[in-house]
């Protein structure tokens, strides 16, 4: 409740971002239970369309948008899958891409949100309805937030190579030390080639995506969302889908 969340940041004994982000997380809890409450609404009500055109706008939300946001602070190990053909190396440094590409856009729309709260804002007094524009907006705002100050510094610490505070971190957060030679007992990344992900992917070609059924295979195998992964294929590379490989 409000009063639990006040209690919480009177108290003391945290600093000054810890609180920030409580508020973050109440906001975040309260519309996130709202949005439920507008899908649960009868067939044809305005609740329910508006719930159907959010469903839209949520469809076009990036997958690195969601990666970055999956990752919180208390996230110290990385298990990544990926085919046997191709280099570790290669793959943490397309996650780096990632974290570094990543910070910087969400940089950008997140100051971007924040200049357009105000505007939408003033929606309230206009429409006779929920103000949309400005939930949505400041949805958008806490998204970027996340993303940014948690899911792209934290993706950066765990596959770079943990040297300096970052090694530090890692080693307080696991209990590890360091050897004497000051490398770290400790890699907060786990690679896993898979000759199984090599198969499905032996007969495309260099120019070709991947077929619906091996699409549909691969999510079966990995429990993934064949929906999720064909809309992200087609809102990423609409003229190259084999990239997302």
């Amino acid at each position: 409740t409000l009063k639990d969340l006040w209690l919480g940041v009177s108290a003391g004994g945290r600093t000054a971002p810890e609180n920030a982000e409580a508020v973050a997380d109440f906001v975040a809890d309260k519309m996130n239970r709202a949005w439920i409450g507008f899908g649960s609404a009868p067939e044809g009500s305005v609740k329910r369309r508006i719930h159907s055109f959010g469903l839209k706008l949520l469809s076009r939300v990036r997958p690195s948008e969601t990666l970055l946001k999956s990752l919180t602070k208390d996230v110290s190990m990385l298990e990544i899958v990926h085919p046997a053909s191709i280099n570790p190396r290669l793959v943490r440094r397309r996650l780096r891409h990632i974290a570094v590409r990543g910070a910087a856009i969400h940089k950008k729309y997140l100051y971007g949100s924040i200049c357009m709260l105000p505007v939408t804002s003033v929606f309230m007094v206009v429409l006779p309805l929920p103000n949309i524009p400005f939930f949505w907006t400041l949805f958008r705002a806490y998204s970027h937030w996340r993303a940014l100050q948690q899911g792209s510094e934290r993706l950066h610490l765990l596959v770079s190579d943990c040297s300096g505070e970052g090694k530090t971190l890692l080693e307080k957060k696991n209990g590890m030390s360091t050897r004497k030679d000051g490398d770290s007992q400790y890699a907060p990344w786990n690679f896993q080639p898979s000759q199984k992900l090599d198969g499905f992917l032996e007969r495309r070609g260099l120019d070709e995506g991947l077929d619906c059924d091996t699409i549909s295979r691969i999510c079966q195998t990995y429990d993934l969302d064949k929906v999720d992964v064909l809309k992200y294929r087609d809102l990423e590379w609409p003229s190259s889908a084999s990239r997302t490989t």
